[in-house]
């Protein structure tokens, strides 16, 4: 398709915006969550919150039609921008045509092996991410990214504000499950506020929210066993009213019953207690006591 010419067109706002998608007969996609942010002032807020060094590198998941993208290269010495919708690659190009350090990837970041990306798009050293994600992919892209964080400098995402206050939310809240345990253990988690529906094309039934995760190295708590801290997480919270002593029994299936009161004595806690009350201090020394307990067992 020969591009039209549309150099004026700015994807930052609704008319531009609306131009070019009607140019190139796109209509957006609920199965990729295509809401394409339309605000200059709210982009360039993202990109603020960035806080990109000029000498940096940055990564983009979800270029959209490029108006963050321009922001990003804008602020650093180089951008990695992917874009998963391949409808959008000539807009894409005309959009980004100005700027010779960014390289344009149409890939699915969920298919792409993530320790290679992140080591071609910082170039070998560390570097910021950046992105407007769809809900029904946040969590898989929060573990990849977190599963290389060492890689990363901070990400600032924008995503849904249920999601957001999932991710900061605090033991004994009912956003408190454990994707929040995950990312606080992984990052520390700051919401720098909420976006409305209306500075979306189309516009969502829900609002949006800015999150910045700064990596921790190697976490925020030192655990015994970090693949065990996250087994007794999701065990806590895969039956959320049932009583912690439960998970443990599950995690401990050959201790009797005093050996899981010691296990809770060693943790110093009540085994009445449920898992969404626990912080991250608790689940570590209930990891460490669960350790104890299995060593006792095997007679190691």
């Amino acid at each position: 398709m020969e591009a039209p010419d549309l150099a004026g067109a700015d994807p930052a706002t609704p008319s531009g915006a609306s131009a070019l998608l009607r140019a190139f007969h796109i209509t957006p996609r609920k199965r990729w969550g295509q809401n394409f942010l339309v605000d200059r002032n709210v982009l360039s807020r993202i990109a603020h919150l960035a806080e990109l060094q000029p000498q940096e590198a940055a990564l983009e998941i979800g270029a959209g039609m490029g108006g963050l993208t321009r922001r990003l290269a804008e602020r650093v010495s180089f951008v990695t921008a992917l874009e998963v919708d391949p409808r959008l690659e000539p807009i894409l190009r005309q959009v980004l045509r100005p700027y010779d350090n960014v390289r344009l990837l149409m890939e699915d970041f969920l298919k792409l092996p993530t320790p290679g990306l992140l080591e071609e798009a910082f170039r070998g050293g560390k570097g910021a991410v950046v992105a407007n994600i769809p809900y029904s992919i946040t969590t898989p892209i929060l573990e990849r990214l977190l599963a290389c964080k060492h890689r990363i400098s901070r990400m600032v995402l924008l995503v849904q504000e249920e999601v957001a206050q999932r991710l900061a939310a605090r033991p004994g809240t009912p956003a408190y499950g454990a994707m929040s345990v995950f990312v606080q253990y992984h990052t520390q988690v700051e919401m720098l506020g909420s976006v409305p529906p209306g500075v979306f094309l189309p516009r969502p039934d829900v609002s949006s929210a800015i999150i910045r995760l700064t990596p921790i190295m190697p976490g925020a708590i030192e655990v015994p066993d970090e693949a065990g801290f996250f087994e007794l997480v999701r065990s806590a919270f895969g039956q959320r009213r049932k009583m912690l002593a439960n998970a443990v029994r599950r995690l401990i299936p050959h201790a009797d019953a005093p050996l899981v009161a010691a296990v809770f004595a060693k943790a110093e806690l009540d085994p009445g207690r449920r898992g969404e009350t626990l912080d991250l201090q608790e689940f570590g020394r209930l990891t460490a006591a669960i350790q104890w307990a299995r060593k006792r067992i095997s007679g190691a």
